[in-house]
């Protein structure tokens, strides 16, 4: 992004890079491409259907969505084939949508459990062969998902109750820490083929395997899996930045924000700014591993050390020139996936200057 003050912009304002954006849709689509799976990138980062379209002209299978709320916006746009990788406890109302999808577009969804399979079954009735069935795996994230060796019990409730199931999946979500993507990547894929290869031998035709993480995606062997569903790889963040699986030159989502605050340091208070963009803007999130709430793609030396709904505290180094009040800042958010879901609207930038505004279509559909 080769400009933080494009003319017609208030700040705190989401700006993203146009080029830097088609450039890390195009490398992702080629490494999976090289080795030999298929793409179906987790469109719950974005949220934008301009983005979606992208990723699928450069070679997407279909997209992975949350919620039923996100596919219905990415169906409604024009995609024709979404997984919600999600382990979903389907209501006879969201029966109703899950139906109303497939009539435009193969839908697959997520199980993890016996009484999810039975109570979906029940709710979907004589649509139940319209859906895909994709059981998740535990590999190791420990959050939902069931263990290789309990993947048959779920696989088989599901043909009793009549649902169709066409294969595994997990979400290797350990590999959100120093030192952790080679090692999720191994375990998400020794689980998975474990899971396929039960799952097989209990007659169920496995024909798709399904995992892979921003972190992990380039690290994934098709020799277990046949897809993988990153997302942040579009724009990167202040997390991918620290755990080294982005440069700073991949980073294609930045909030501009404007200095409101500044001191210079004393006896009584340590040298600081405050930028006009809080966590309402930016999200709260930080790992404990991580350095700060985010970054400053101009200034990386500088932290992030307190957030409030509309300030954001920089920690200034010594030695190096405070910024004035007034001057706009660029800050790279730690999980992206947040600042997609607190804005209306994003401002698209080639080569600094301003040439579209996009709605993020799917904000808020948590439902």
């Amino acid at each position: 992004m080769t400009s933080c003050k494009p003319d017609g912009i208030e700040t705190p304002e989401v700006m993203i890079d146009l080029g830097i954006l088609q450039r890390n849709i195009d490398r992702m689509a080629a490494v999976v491409k090289g080795k030999g799976m298929n793409l179906r990138p987790h469109v719950k980062t974005h949220k934008i259907p301009q983005i979606a379209a992208l990723q699928l002209a450069a070679g997407a299978v279909g997209l992975t969505v949350a919620t039923i709320g996100e596919a219905e916006i990415f169906v409604d746009h024009g995609a024709t084939d979404v997984f919600i990788a999600y382990p979903l406890w389907v209501t006879p109302h969201h029966a109703r949508r899950l139906i109303q999808l497939s009539a435009t577009a193969r839908v697959a969804v997520g199980t993890d459990s016996v009484e999810a399979t039975r109570a979906m079954g029940k709710a979907l009735s004589d649509a139940r062969d319209k859906i895909e069935i994709l059981v998740e795996i535990d590999s190791g994230h420990h959050r939902s998902g069931v263990s290789p060796s309990a993947a048959v019990e779920v696989a088989r409730s599901a043909a009793d109750a009549g649902l169709r199931v066409t294969g595994v999946f997990t979400f290797p979500g350990h590999s959100y820490a120093p030192g952790m993507p080679v090692k999720a990547a191994d375990q998400e894929q020794e689980a998975l083929a474990e899971a396929a290869r039960l799952v097989g031998a209990a007659g169920f035709e496995v024909s798709r395997i399904s995992g892979g993480s921003t972190p992990t995606a380039s690290l994934t062997h098709a020799s277990a899996a046949t897809e993988v569903r990153p997302g942040v790889y579009v724009f990167g963040d202040a997390q991918q930045l620290e755990l080294g699986r982005c440069a700073l030159d991949d980073i294609a989502l930045t909030i501009a924000a404007t200095v409101v605050s500044r001191h210079v340091g004393d006896a009584h208070a340590p040298r600081r700014l405050v930028l006009d963009a809080g966590s309402k803007v930016m999200g709260s999130d930080r790992p404990a591993w991580a350095t700060g709430f985010g970054r400053l793609i101009d200034h990386p030396e500088a932290r992030i050390t307190t957030l409030s709904e509309h300030h954001a505290t920089v920690s200034w180094p010594d030695g190096t020139q405070l910024p004035a009040l007034g001057e706009r800042l660029r800050v790279i958010p730690n999980h992206v996936c947040l600042t997609m879901n607190l804005v209306d609207e994003v401002t698209v930038l080639r080569d600094g200057v301003v040439v579209d505004r996009w709605r993020v279509a799917a904000r808020g559909k948590n439902k």
